[in-house]
């Protein structure tokens, strides 16, 4: 549709879109990237997809994945929150943006009803949640930039299902989102089945490396550091310098 990040369209053309159709990525990769984890799948990824650290857990121990409905709302409104509830499947996740600096609760525990309703395991959102002790007692997981009170109104256009701007990182329709207590990643649906393949494999040599570090052996020998240290002028002594002497044989 040559849409930009805020929904907007070509000159001439319907500025606000609820687009219906939503390409998602198989089931099977979405869940080996939950189990893999946020930090892990980051890493398998080449470091890229993560999220600002300003969207924060509202919950502790609760991982998800799946992909996304994106929202672009007005801020301080909460309409496009609603109507993009209609075009959710099981799976999804929401993942909403404001079209400027919001910290409004725009967010709470009806419209989690109303997602539980149609199988949504979450929601990220670049702005405010509210009713935390209501959404912890439904079970139903948020990320938010803030906690705040302040209520919205129903009153501005906006889109679903857009390229947004998420706390700096682009989230297309569709992608993979994964979350956790380390924070939120999103992955476009195509790298999904490479990233979980690399993932599975940084997950077996942490499993040996964490046996190895369990039985005593130092991080410092496990990852060669002893070199390292060396060359960047790290010495080993008994005891700080007293008058320029040193106390021990002075090697790294």
């Amino acid at each position: 549709m040559g849409m930009d990040s805020l929904g907007r369209a070509p000159s001439g053309g319907a500025s606000h879109y609820v687009v219906r159709l939503v390409d998602r990525a198989a089931e099977e990769t979405i869940d080996a990237l939950r189990g893999a984890g946020v930090a892990t799948a980051h890493e398998a990824a080449g470091r890229v997809g993560l999220l600002g650290p300003e969207i924060r857990p509202r919950q502790t121990g609760t991982a998800i994945g799946g992909s996304a409905i994106t929202v672009s709302c007005h801020p301080g409104d909460n309409l496009m929150i609603h109507a993009a509830v209609e075009v959710c499947r099981p799976g999804d996740v929401l993942v909403v943006t404001t079209t400027s600096p919001s910290t409004d609760g725009m967010f709470g525990e009806l419209l989690a009803t109303s997602l539980i309703a149609r199988g949504v395991v979450g929601l990220v959102i670049d702005a405010g949640v509210r009713d935390i002790a209501d959404l912890r007692d439904l079970s139903f997981p948020v990320w938010s930039r803030s906690v705040h009170a302040q209520g919205t109104v129903k009153a501005s256009p906006g889109s679903v299902n857009v390229p947004v701007v998420v706390a700096g990182r682009l989230v297309s329709p569709g992608d993979i989102v994964v979350a956790d207590d380390d924070g939120v990643l999103a992955l476009p649906a195509a790298c999904g089945p490479a990233v979980a393949a690399a993932s599975a494999e940084r997950l077996a040599t942490e499993a040996t490396k964490r046996a190895k570090l369990a039985g005593g052996t130092l991080g410092v020998d496990l990852y060669n550091l002893r070199p390292l240290l060396a060359d960047l002028g790290v010495r080993y002594v008994d005891r700080l310098p007293e008058n320029g002497s040193t106390t021990g044989n002075g090697t790294a």
